[in-house]
């Protein structure tokens, strides 16, 4: 069975990184998406609220599963039986730090690839970040986050 893993902090999912799921999921028999604990990233969302929210937004991907995960990733993909990361791309900008970082897996273990998957045009220019500071200031979010992430956002910011 080939096990894919998609690894990101999700925070919040966009319909680019649903866009990112449904295509990987063509490709693997079964897709893990791995919401990760960064550090270094003040989140808006918790962990759990995060993978509550992706699996609301993927349950029309019939082989995916929505997992939390710690520590160094190449030792997480391993636990799932896995071999392959499959990252998304934005831009440039976006390869250059996802080259190296598929580089230092490469080195850690030479089983490990890492597979990167071009977004749709229509996300090219969405990102967590640019999202969370829209919800903010009150911007149009429809289209740029499935529903449930838009209302959980509004929740966040207007106390809905």
């Amino acid at each position: 069975m080939r096990i894919g893993v998609c690894p990101g902090s999700f925070d919040p999912v966009t319909n680019g990184h649903v866009d990112i799921f449904e295509r990987a999921s063509k490709l693997v028999d079964k897709l893990v998406v791995a919401v990760l604990d960064n550090p270094n990233k003040h989140s808006l969302f918790t962990m759990e609220e995060r993978v509550a929210l992706i699996e609301a937004s993927v349950t029309h991907i019939p082989n995916i599963e929505v997992d939390c995960a710690g520590g160094l990733l190449n030792e997480y993909v391993k636990s799932k039986d896995s071999h392959i990361i499959i990252r998304g791309l934005r831009a440039l900008s976006d390869f250059e730090y996802e080259f190296q970082r598929a580089l230092f897996s490469k080195f850690l273990d030479d089983n490990i690839e890492t597979i990167f998957i071009m977004t749709n045009n229509k996300y090219s220019f969405v990102s967590s970040t640019g999202i969370r500071e829209l919800a903010k200031f009150n911007g149009k979010l429809t289209g740029l986050v499935p529903p449930v992430v838009k209302e959980a956002l509004e929740a966040k910011f207007n106390g809905k």
